[in-house]
């Protein structure tokens, strides 16, 4: 998805998805850590970043809540919608097909199988 790297990625999944976002960051890029979602329901592997392209890349993780920006919000607001009307922020989409498909959608959500923003069309139009 990225053959020129990753400027900047908000992260609220960790795991592997935190993994393959550093391992394709550019040079200076910039993580903002505000959830680990893939690890709120495995005990097992917790996420690891390989630190030598942290080092190497110069790359900067910070964690934040939102809760800290909440001041911000109305602007943050504003620009979002005029950045996805001008196609400057792009969404990829994860799309299920049928009620049928809600349970294993909802799944994904928690295993790390889908990319992006996960729906449900309920049917065809």
């Amino acid at each position: 998805y990225f053959p020129d790297g990753i400027d900047m990625y908000f992260d609220n999944v960790g795991g592997e998805m935190l993994e393959a976002a550093v391992d394709n960051m550019k040079a200076c890029g910039r993580v903002a850590v505000c959830g680990v979602i893939s690890e709120y329901t495995d005990a097992g592997k917790r996420a690891s970043p390989n630190m030598l392209n942290i080092i190497y890349n110069r790359i900067t993780i910070k964690g934040f809540l939102s809760a800290d920006f909440i001041n911000v919000f109305p602007e943050f607001l504003a620009n979002t919608q005029d950045y996805l009307r001008e196609g400057t922020l792009q969404v990829i989409e994860d799309i299920s097909l049928g009620v049928e498909s809600v349970p294993s959608a909802f799944l994904q959500l928690f295993n790390g199988t889908n990319i992006g923003k996960k729906m449900v069309k309920l049917e065809e139009e």
